[in-house]
């Protein structure tokens, strides 16, 4: 059965024949205004089809009904439908998008500046980028060189060979250090690109729960703990919970680490610590 969402918990459905009053606000006429489920795709660039399955999922129930029964929307159901459309712009799963949405401690104003901040840094390395095409245009048509310095700005990889040498000597009489060099021998430009993507994208999934204010130890989070640990076992080496849990502790016990998650958001190292050591608990309570 469908699960309404936090906005319509006090609402109920008309009967058949009766339609639903509008629930503008004083004083503004537009917020009074509701919208048949057609205008809304065209206003948000969705199909019909995508605006009933959020109907059909809870995720974004239409605040009333016609005399006929066709689907209606107010303001608040396009507020609240902007919201998911940006959030699936940021990669965010529907289950996830739900559960922030009707999360009791949801920020909204917190979680756009959060998004807005994603989106900022993914803007700035496509400015990167943009520069980048337009020295190579100007080189062209003035026939000279691009300069070395700047040639590659915006398409640098992730420099996976950066602490190589201190994980051998903490790690290398592992089995999973051995396994780690490998796979990862095999992999060449596109690999490592993609590595990266899968990594930057749970990571910032996660600040973006952080700001919404969910709970480390909620679904999403632990849904996101599970995909990073699934990102190292696919990609690395087979990482159990336990080990998962072993990395976790890593990430504030060594500043290096912390501040790769805090330049990102302030208490985002704890947070996902606490997200990893609680999926790892969830499975085991499964065991």
């Amino acid at each position: 059965m469908p699960r309404m969402n936090s906005q319509h918990h006090t609402a109920t459905r008309p009967a058949p024949g009766t339609a639903s009053a509008p629930r503008g606000r004083a004083g503004d006429p537009a917020r009074g205004t509701h919208h048949t489920v057609g205008e809304v795709a065209a206003l948000a660039g969705v199909t019909v089809r995508t605006l009933h399955h959020y109907d059909r999922i809870g995720l974004l129930v239409p605040s009333g009904r016609s005399a006929h029964g066709y689907r209606l929307y107010d303001y608040g159901d396009l507020e609240r439908l902007r919201q998911i459309r940006l959030m699936r712009e940021l990669r965010f799963g529907l289950d996830a998008i739900e559960q922030m949405l009707d999360a009791p401690a949801y920020d909204r104003r917190g979680a756009l500046v959060a998004q807005r901040e994603l989106l900022e840094a993914r803007m700035e390395r496509t400015r990167r980028i943009i520069r980048g095409v337009n020295r190579a245009l100007a080189a062209l048509d003035e026939e000279t060189e691009m300069e070395k310095a700047t040639m590659f700005e915006g398409l640098e990889e992730f420099d996976h060979t950066q602490y190589e040498e201190e994980a051998e000597r903490r790690w290398g009489d592992s089995e999973a250090y051995r396994e780690s060099m490998r796979r990862t021998r095999r992999y060449g430009k596109d690999d490592w690109a993609r590595i990266r993507e899968e990594g930057e994208t749970v990571f910032a999934r996660l600040a973006e729960l952080l700001a919404a204010g969910d709970h480390a130890a909620g679904r999403a989070a632990m849904d996101l703990a599970e995909e990073h640990r699934c990102h190292i076992d696919r990609w690395f080496y087979p990482c159990s919970h336990r080990m998962h849990g072993g990395l976790a502790e890593m990430y504030t016990a060594d500043p290096r680490f912390t501040a790769y998650f805090e330049k990102r958001a302030a208490g985002l190292a704890d947070f996902v610590r606490d997200a990893i050591k609680a999926n790892a608990a969830r499975w085991r309570n499964r065991s």
